[in-house]
């Protein structure tokens, strides 16, 4: 779906781009009420497309009551109030083009990250199962929730070996996983440890982290 969407781009026609400039000059006086406009070849030329694109451009504007176009006679501007108002709204529709476009970027964004958490997370479980392989240790993980005891000290402070005799491997906090967390690393409400150690760590681990 996403991929969809990154393809998909808004894109006006010839004819209406120049309708929409016309509009714009009407706007800014460089257009009077009442004044004749060029005739279609003059525009034609002067926007270097076909006159039946010129003659679509004129067609808009007339439909809208900006212009008059009358057999014979030329086409005359009409209306700077229906201008203005034509301008405004193609305005509002590139504000609601610009958001799509922000939205579309973040959901790529979103993506990215996701992939990245996951690339990170298989980091993770490769590292821990070489490790596995080397050591006759199973992985665990355990959340952190408000009731630990620790919360905001750091893994040497915590003397975590030495009062569980597991080791972290990792720490998951929010998107981000941090690998072989260092001494000064600390423990925060949410965070995700993963450690190993024997078959009685993961109830020892917890039993220090909420009862001391």
């Amino acid at each position: 779906m996403t991929e969809q969407y990154k393809k998909t781009k808004i894109k006006q026609s010839r004819y209406q781009i120049i309708a929409a400039d016309l509009a714009s000059k009407i706007v800014d006086r460089e257009y009077e009420v009442g004044q004749k406009l060029y005739a279609r070849s003059s525009l034609a030329s002067k926007y270097g497309v076909s006159s039946e694109t010129a003659r679509r451009a004129i067609a808009v504007l007339q439909d809208l009551g900006i212009v008059q176009a009358t057999k014979g006679s030329g086409v005359y501007i009409q209306s700077y109030e229906e201008a203005a108002k034509f301008v405004h709204q193609l305005k509002d529709v590139q504000s609601v083009n610009e958001i799509q476009h922000d939205v579309f970027e973040s959901i790529k964004k979103q993506r990215d990250e996701l992939d990245r958490l996951e690339n990170l997370s298989q980091e993770l479980v490769s590292r821990t199962n070489r490790f596995h392989s080397l050591n006759p240790f199973a992985p665990f993980n355990v959340t952190v929730n408000s009731e630990c005891l620790y919360l905001g000290m750091t893994i040497q402070e915590l003397n975590f070996w030495q009062n569980t005799t597991a080791t972290i491997v990792g720490i998951k906090r929010e998107d981000e996983i941090l690998l072989s967390p260092g001494p000064y690393a600390s423990i925060k409400e949410n965070d995700v440890i993963y450690f190993i150690g024997n078959e009685a760590s993961f109830d020892v681990v917890k039993n220090f982290l909420y009862k001391g």
